[in-house]
């Protein structure tokens, strides 16, 4: 076993990037006396909601059904009661890659009959190359730091002995919430115009990636 002196360090990168996904969830409800008729209510909101994200093409990548739920809605809730109606909700989940067509999707869904609309959740993507480069940053970093150390000590870097991933995370400090929501009583109006699209401006993106090393060096000279 080597008997060289050891300098141990951490590196540390933060890195800034522009989202490269707006996640949204959609909301479509119902809620009518009779549960066919609550359903059939559902199925054509759903349809409808559906039928306008599909409209937008390749600007959204991904739509899936996140759930679907119909439920009596009794009318004392805190014991066995009389049904008073009947509630449908389905959540639709949506993930937005052109943003420049985000603002008008989120008012056009926000305007149908019953539906509600939460985000943007801005993100990365899994495979992003930010992650790489801070992942490189970090690993650069230590040996700088440690090549710092060395050379306060008189002494210079020698080898690497441990190189160890302490964590690559990205801050998402600011969640999606609600943007825009139709009123629950509110009925469709087939000649009304569009509505005009929101100004939305995507959340800078912070990503952080650390290491931790391990360096052999030469023997310090410390009567200088």
């Amino acid at each position: 076993m080597s008997d060289a002196p050891v300098i141990s360090v951490r590196g540390e990168v933060v890195l800034e990037a522009q989202p490269e996904l707006a996640r949204l969830s959609v909301h479509v409800q119902s809620q009518e006396s009779e549960r066919r008729t609550a359903l059939d209510r559902l199925v054509e909101r759903n349809q409808r909601a559906l039928d306008l994200i599909r409209s937008y093409g390749a600007a959204v990548e991904r739509v899936e059904t996140g759930g679907l739920a119909i439920s009596p809605v009794l009318r004392h809730r805190r014991r066995e009661g009389e049904v008073r109606a009947y509630q449908g909700t389905a959540w639709i989940k949506i993930t937005v890659v052109d943003f420049a067509v985000l603002g008008e999707l989120v008012t056009r869904l926000g305007d149908l009959e019953r539906t509600y609309v939460h985000g943007p959740d801005w993100d990365l993507r899994r495979d992003s190359e930010v992650y790489a480069r801070a992942a490189r940053q970090a690993a650069q970093e230590a040996v700088a730091r440690a090549r710092s150390y060395a050379e306060a000590l008189g002494a210079r870097l020698t080898g690497l002995i441990e190189l160890a991933d302490s964590g690559l995370i990205r801050d998402n400090a600011h969640r999606g919430t609600p943007l825009m929501a139709a009123p629950m009583a509110a009925v469709a109006d087939a000649g009304a115009s569009e509505p005009e699209p929101i100004a939305l401006e995507p959340e800078t993106q912070l990503v952080r990636s650390s290491v931790e090393a391990r360096f052999t060096i030469t023997a310090p000279d410390l009567d200088a």
